[in-house]
C-alpha cells in the first residue's frame, strides 16, 4: 500500500498568513546555529514521505493491515474459484444431458444465488478494508499531529509545514536544508512510539 498521508491540507497551509519572525533567536557571537535544527521562531518543514517510511508505528500498522488484506484477498479468490468450478461442473452436466430441466433450473438458480453472495461478500470485505485503512491512517495522522504539537512546545517554531515528494502536492518548492527537521522529528516520533509500546506491555 502506498503510504500517502497529508497531515495538513495544502489549501489550509497556503491560507496561513506568515508573519516576520521578529522574535527569532540568533546564535551567540562566534557560534553557528546547529545545521540540523533551526532557531526558535523559524518556519520549518518536514518531509511526510520520509516520516511515513521511517515511522515505526506506520510500518507496524501497515504490516498488520497488509497481512489482513492478503488473507481476505486469498479468501475472495478461493470463493471465486469455487464458484467458477461449480458453474463449469453444472454446464458440463447440462451439455451431457445429465440433468432434467427441473433439476437444471434449480441448480442454475442456486448458482445465481452463490454468485450474488460472492459478489456481496467481496464488496463488503473491500469496504471493510477501506474503512480499516482510513482508521489506520487517522491513527498515524493523530499520533504525528500530537507529537508535532508537543515537539514544538520546546522548539518554539513559528510554523511547521508538512511537505511531500511531488511539487504539485507540497507548499514548499525549495527551502534551506537547515530548516528541514525531518530527521529530528522522526527520531522523536520513534522514541515516543517505543515508550508507548513499553507502557502498554505493563
Amino acid at each position: 500500500m502506498k503510504k500517502n498521508l497529508i497531515l495538513f491540507g495544502t489549501a489550509a497551509l497556503v491560507a496561513i498568513a506568515v508573519s516576520c519572525n521578529q522574535n527569532q533567536t540568533a546564535a551567540p557571537a562566534g557560534e553557528t546555529a546547529p545545521e540540523s535544527v533551526a532557531a526558535a521562531g523559524s518556519i520549518v518543514y518536514f518531509n511526510m514521505d520520509k516520516v511515513m517510511e521511517g515511522y515505526d508505528m506506520a510500518n507496524d500498522l501497515n504490516s498488520v493491515f497488509e497481512t489482513k488484506t492478503s488473507g481476505i484477498q486469498a479468501e475472495i479468490d478461493r470463493r471465486g474459484k469455487k464458484l467458477e468450478k461449480d458453474a463449469a461442473d453444472f454446464q458440463n452436466k447440462v451439455d451431457k444431458g445429465l440433468l432434467t430441466n427441473s433439476v437444471a433450473q434449480a441448480q442454475y438458480q442456486k448458482l445465481q444465488e452463490q454468485q450474488q453472495n460472492y459478489q456481496q461478500y467481496a464488496v463488503n470485505k473491500q469496504q471493510e478494508m477501506a474503512e480499516e485503512q482510513q482508521v489506520m491512517m487517522n491513527q498515524i495522522a493523530n499520533a504525528i499531529s500530537e507529537y508535532v504539537a508537543e515537539y514544538n512546545e520546546t522548539k518554539g517554531y513559528a510554523m511547521i509545514l508538512a511537505t511531500a515528494g511531488s511539487i504539485l502536492s507540497t507548499p514548499v518548492v525549495t527551502a534551506d536544508p537547515k530548516l528541514d527537521i525531518t530527521e529530528d522529528l522522526l527520531a522523536g516520533l520513534n522514541a515516543a512510539y517505543i515508550k508507548t509500546k513499553e507502557n502498554n506491555k505493563k
